[in-house]
Formats: C-alpha cells, sequence, structure tokens
C-alpha cells in the first residue's frame, strides 16, 4: 500500500533555508511534493523553482513582482498559479490542501503565515524565530487551539528537540537546564573597542555556517542567540534562567539539554541546515539529508566558553526582555530589525546596533498584546522609535 505523499508549503522558498528545504524534498520524491512557494523579490529564482518543483501556487509578496512572475510563468509553459501579498501568503500556509508548512520568511513579516497555518492544524515547521520571539503566548496558544503540530528548525531548537523525550508532558519535571551552544561568530576573537570599523561584508562571512544576511549579522552580534533564549522560553516551557548560552566554536554540538539527575544529552552533527529540516519533515522517522557524516577522528578538539559581555553586549537583552513587560521581546526583535537593516545599509555603525536596541526597549512601553493587531501595532511602534535612534546613531 502507497503511503499518500505529504505536500509541502515552503514560505521564503529562495532563501538558505528555503532552498535547503527544496534540496531535502528533492531527494524524497516517493514522501513530498511542493503545493506552494513564497517569495519577497526573487522572480527568477522562485521561476526555476516553480519549474523543477511544479508546485500549485506560487506567492509574491508584492504586486509588481507578482505580474514579473506571472508574465514568465505564461512564457514558459508552467501550470502554477501566481498569487501575491500578504494575504496569499496566508493562504498557501493554511490551504485545506497542505499537509506541512516550513516557515522560512525572515523577521516579524513570518508572523501572520505562521498563526494561520496553526490555527488550521498543519504540520508546521519553524524557522521563523522572530513569530515566538513577536507572537509568544498567542502563538502557542494558537498552536494548542489549532491542533497544530510545532517542530522546531533552528539547529539549537531542533537539537534541544531531539533531546528530550517525546512526551512534553515529562519536560518540566525532567529538564534541569537547557544549554544553547553558540559559535561566536566572526568575531569571536576580536577586541570590543574595534567593532566601530566593522564592515557588512565582514559581519556576513560566518566561518561555520551559511545564511542569509540579517541571520549572519544577528550571529556577529550574538542577538540571534539572545532571539533563541526566547524562543527556547516558550519552545520548551522553561523560566529564563533554567537556559544557558555557551560559545562553542566548533559547531558540531547543536545544543545539549541538562536533566534533574545530571545527566547531559546532546546532539551532535555538522553544520549543516539539511539536517533540521529532514528531522522536521519526516519527523518521528529519519530520512537521508544530504549532509556529510561528522568523522570523529578528523575532530581536534570540541571546546566550550563562557559569552564575552563586553563583546556581546545583545545577547543579555534576552533575559531582561523576558522577565519585563509582556510584548517587550517584540519591541526588542522590531528594532534589532531595524538596527541590522541600517547597518547593512551602511547608516549605522555595527557596534551601535545594541546602542539602538536599549534606546527602543527604553522609548517604548508595551501593554499585554492579546491579538495580531495588537503585536502588529507594538512592532509599528517599536520600528519607528528604532528608526528615530537609528538616526540619532547613524554613522
Amino acid at each position: 500500500m502507497n503511503t499518500p505523499k505529504q505536500r509541502i508549503t515552503v514560505l521564503g522558498s529562495t532563501g538558505s533555508v528555503g532552498v535547503s528545504t527544496l534540496d531535502v524534498i528533492s531527494r524524497h520524491p516517493d514522501r513530498f511534493e511542493v503545493f506552494a512557494l513564497s517569495a519577497s523579490t526573487k522572480v527568477d529564482e522562485l521561476l526555476a523553482q516553480c519549474a523543477r518543483f511544479s508546485p500549485r501556487y506560487a506567492v509574491m509578496a508584492s504586486a509588481p513582482h507578482a505580474a514579473l512572475l506571472a508574465e514568465k510563468i505564461e512564457q514558459n509553459n508552467l501550470k502554477t498559479t501566481v498569487l501575491s501579498g500578504g494575504d496569499a501568503i496566508e493562504k498557501v500556509a493554511s490551504h485545506d490542501g497542505v499537509d506541512a508548512v516550513m516557515a522560512a520568511i525572515v523577521g516579524a513579516a513570518g508572523l501572520a503565515p505562521c498563526l494561520a497555518a496553526a490555527r488550521a492544524g498543519k504540520r508546521l515547521l519553524l524557522a521563523n524565530k522572530e513569530a515566538l520571539v513577536v507572537g509568544g503566548e498567542l502563538f502557542m496558544r494558537t498552536v494548542r487551539e489549532g491542533g497544530a503540530t510545532l517542530l522546531p528548525i533552528d539547529s539549537e531548537h531542533s537539537a534541544i528537540f531531539q533531546s528530550l523525550p517525546e512526551d512534553p508532558s515529562t519536560w518540566p519535571r525532567r529538564i534541569d537546564k537547557i544549554i544553547l551552544t553558540a559559535s561566536g561568530g566572526p568575531f569571536r576573537t576580536r577586541a570590543p573597542g574595534t567593532l566601530g570599523t566593522v564592515t557588512p561584508e565582514q559581519a556576513c562571512a560566518h566561518p561555520n555556517w551559511v545564511m542569509g544576511r540579517k541571520i549572519s549579522v544577528d550571529s556577529a552580534t550574538m542577538m540571534n542567540k539572545a532571539l533563541e533564549v526566547i524562543e527556547a522560553r516558550h519552545l520548551f516551557g522553561v523560566l529564563p534562567e533554567q537556559i544557558e548560552v555557551v560559545i562553542h566554536p566548533q559547531s558540531v554540538v547543536h545544543s545539549m539539554v541538562q536533566f534533574t539527575d545530571a545527566s547531559v544529552i546532546a546532539q551532535l552533527g555538522t553544520p549543516d541546515m539539511r539536517v533540521p529540516i529532514a528531522v522536521g519533515l519526516a519527523w518521528p522517522e529519519r530520512i537521508e539529508s544530504g549532509a556529510a557524516r561528522l568523522d570523529f577522528r578528523q575532530m581536534a578538539s570540541l571546546s566550550f566558553d563562557a559569552p564575552d559581555a563586553a563583546l556581546f553586549p545583545g545577547l543579555g537583552l534576552a533575559w531582561h526582555a523576558l522577565r519585563a513587560a509582556p510584548g517587550t521581546t517584540a519591541v526588542l526583535n522590531a528594532a534589532n530589525e531595524v538596527a541590522v537593516e541600517a547597518f547593512l545599509d551602511r547608516r549605522l555603525r555595527f557596534d551601535r546596533i545594541h546602542a539602538v536596541n536599549m534606546e527602543t526597549l527604553e522609548a517604548v512601553s508595551p501593554s499585554k498584546p492579546a491579538s495580531l493587531a495588537d503585536l502588529l501595532a507594538l512592532d509599528a511602534s517599536a520600528r519607528a522609535a528604532a528608526n528615530a535612534a537609528a538616526l540619532r546613531f547613524a554613522a
């Protein structure tokens, strides 16, 4: 008896996680088929993906990009229907024809389609950490009420998930501490006083991982780890003080769980996003990911160290935001997105990203967000404050 194929929507299909997802899917044509793809501006890349995977729908973020894609789809005699805009992205995330959704849109823009997929009870492969950082309890409640299956795709959270028992009801009495590993990025050994001269090209040159520009900058500041601390708090139901971050330059141990009996279980692997993607697509089974195998005989050492607070001041904002008023994590995320964009546009020095984040947290006093509309309004207020701060700290 043949098992029906899983129909997958890939949101953010032209980004690094989206491309890796399609690579894993292509290795298992008997298990998966692509239902829909979405992209922001990369028309030609999405066209090539449509030609290869024949999705029912392709969605561009804007109408002009969608019109251009539709013209090229017709010229190439493809059968894919082209849609545009946020409503269309939510449609392909919640469509009755979809079994699983890879949520790989970067930033707060991914929150609405993640909520749509959760309400529709989909198998939600979450690579968009901002859905949890911004959405927090609202997002987790929507997952529960919608009956969705939430599977983390960030390598660290996938590692934790793989290290835990399958029954989440046992986690509170078993977990003593969650230990997130961080490579330290490209500036791990630099003196803090030299960071003012860092260029976007240097910040995006991650020593171990191939990632998008925004995430690469977050890795260089370790704000990505701050966001992952917030994400872990919601995903695994632990207290902020039960989460620790250690520097692990080799990126082999992807994260660890220390249990109440003092034992530690870790997940190891090569630094390749296809591994956690394959875990999410096939869970609870295992499938070939395409990643290289570890060869322990070739490892000189695995080292761990405490983060340098002077070098990575943004990391501590995770615990500050989690202990502050509800909605503070959404403010932090918005501020950081604005600051990183300003840095990538060469309007803000690298060492002033943290200053913009701090000033925004001081300027915006959130009230507890109870809906998506509340979260979007809070996000807009925080972005306005962050843009004003970025102008004051302009390079």
